[in-house]
């Protein structure tokens, strides 16, 4: 197995320590509705969109690295294009009806942060030359390894750790977020 340069090493690590903190976020907010039905009904907030926040941590990132040998205006051209790629992905989960408004702005704000922070240290440090064959072929093995047109078992893995977390037979769902917000507004809580 090849290692990371010494150059790179600090890089890598921080990057990992960032998306992970990302994903805990994202991991903790969705157990959190799940599990005990913590969100926010007035604005239809169940936790973060997970595509979006996801999206706009890595396309950035993969923009910035795909252009790695070139100046600094083309690395920064291609993270923001990476950017606005995750955007069009949180849109998307918007025209699916996957998400809310809120779920899908705050993960892009929780992504956009995960992705900033690390192109922000990383326009400091060494810039790794990396090929940009194997960054594109690291970002499609996810999709090779996916049927196309079967989900993720994702959802299902969260429901199963949410209940079991907190001790219930079901997990809460958006109408019951929703219900309880117009039992509110019509004064029966």
């Amino acid at each position: 197995m090849a290692r990371a340069a010494p150059a790179t090493r600090g890089s890598a690590w921080r990057w990992v320590i960032l998306f992970g903190l990302g994903c805990s976020v994202i991991l903790m907010s969705k157990l959190a509705f799940m599990g005990w039905g913590i969100g926010i009904a007035a604005i239809d907030f169940t936790g973060f969109s997970g595509h979006t926040a996801l999206s706009a941590s890595i396309w950035p990132v993969a923009g910035w690295l795909l252009a790695s040998r070139q100046d600094h205006r083309v690395r920064v051209t291609a993270a923001v294009l990476g950017l606005v790629f995750a955007a069009a992905i949180g849109v998307s989960r918007l025209a699916l009806d996957a998400h809310s408004a809120s779920e899908v702005a705050a993960g892009f704000l929780l992504g956009g942060v995960v992705s900033g922070l690390f192109l922000w240290r990383q326009h400091r440090s060494p810039h790794p030359r990396l090929s940009w064959v194997l960054v594109a072929l690291s970002l499609a093995t996810p999709a090779l390894l996916q049927r196309p047109g079967t989900a993720a078992p994702t959802q299902g893995a969260l429901e199963v750790i949410a209940m079991r977390l907190a001790g219930t037979d079901r997990v809460y769902t958006r109408a019951d977020l929703l219900a309880r917000r117009n039992a509110r507004s019509i004064g029966i809580e």
